[in-house]
């Protein structure tokens, strides 16, 4: 066996977060870091100065103090998964022994519990889009919510879109031939209205999956409508840093919307007080969840993540294969079904009707 090298934990935590910059998108990354932070700091609190002190017995430790903390089983699941891949780093730079990282006992979770429940439904999306329609229509957030809902894109790949991503006319598709080199006779088998999303890392816009996740997206005309509307109307006329403009630029007029500001507007938008009665018997003139910074405190809000979750239920329900739907929001047919597929059982069945023999 050979000799362990010493190596400081937050040390340890620094390289690995390089190592894994260089592999991973940013809210990977940020996620990871946070999950191992929370080890460190208890391995300092027990004065655990040297990643080769690290015994199973600490590591046992740590599991029984998290679990004791009140940790759902599928935030352990992910806290302790990342600490497993954090330590099989260790284990490759010789700091701590090879068999410590199989020590780690992550939870095995069932499909239903991998599985988030707090996917925003059809029957809240469409209210939203209802009312978005009467009252706000082609606002920022009407072409927000548009495109989260009907295309099930990432916050990320929603962040990247540029006005030259909505190919919304006839007209636009001249571009694909400039900007893609796409021979013009091709251009009669690509109809509109659809969304391009390109991985553009030197400009500030990666996506999740690099170059894999670059695609071409259709969308249905009511969307175009929406976002052609938006553009000519509603959208400030921004620039970003990079001479770029922004599908959804900042208000401030100081270029794009950050994601987390992107966030927040869908965490707004899905708040149900904002377009009928609250659903938890809060006054809304002293609710804590109206206040800036503080929107995802109501309990019926929803994130990107939890749209796109709602959004891919929608297009399986509606009879879409994992496989086709894969090549739409970018997820492996696994993944789909693991995570994102939580199906209304009833509707699910009359999709299936097609299949039966009369």
């Amino acid at each position: 066996m050979k000799e362990l090298s010493p190596l400081e934990p937050r040390r340890a935590l620094e390289m690995w977060i390089d190592r894994q910059q260089a592999e991973k998108s940013e809210e990977t990354v940020e996620s990871y870091f946070y999950r191992v932070r929370l080890f460190v700091d208890w391995l300092e609190e027990q004065n655990i100065g040297n990643m080769n002190e690290l015994s199973g017995r600490d590591v046992l430790q740590y599991d029984s103090v998290r679990r004791s903390d009140g940790v759902s089983k599928s935030a352990l699941n992910n806290e302790l998964g990342t600490i497993k891949l954090f330590l099989g780093f260790c284990a490759d730079v010789e700091a701590v022994p090879p068999e410590l990282p199989a020590k780690i006992d992550v939870p095995t979770l069932s499909k239903a519990e991998r599985a988030n429940e707090e996917k925003l439904t059809t029957d809240r999306a469409e209210a939203i889009l209802s009312t978005l329609e009467r009252f706000e229509f082609a606002s920022r957030d009407h072409a927000l919510f548009a495109i989260a809902w009907h295309t099930g894109a990432r916050v990320g790949s929603i962040h990247s879109l540029d006005v030259v991503d909505c190919y919304l006319t006839e007209d636009d598709l001249e571009r694909l031939v400039h900007e893609d080199d796409l021979d013009r006779d091709k251009l009669e088998e690509v109809t509109v209205p659809f969304l391009y999303f390109r991985h553009r890392p030197d400009s500030g816009t990666p996506l999740k999956n690099r170059e894999d996740g670059e695609r071409p997206v259709g969308i249905a005309p009511w969307v175009g409508e929406i976002l052609d509307d938006y553009i000519d109307t509603n959208r400030p006329e921004v620039e970003d840093e990079h001479e770029r403009k922004p599908l959804f630029p900042s208000k401030r007029g100081t270029g794009r919307m950050s994601k987390s500001a992107l966030r927040t507007r869908c965490h707004i938008v899905t708040q149900p007080c904002r377009y009928s009665v609250c659903p938890h018997d809060r006054d809304v003139e002293s609710c804590e969840a109206r206040e800036h910074g503080y929107e995802a405190r109501c309990p019926s809000s929803r994130s990107p993540h939890r749209i796109r979750t709602g959004s891919i239920t929608r297009h399986r329900d509606e009879g879409w294969p994992p496989e086709v739907l894969a090549e739409r929001v970018n997820a492996t047919p696994d993944v789909i079904r693991t995570h994102y597929d939580q199906p209304e059982l009833l509707t699910r069945m009359e999709s299936r009707r097609n299949y039966i023999e009369d």
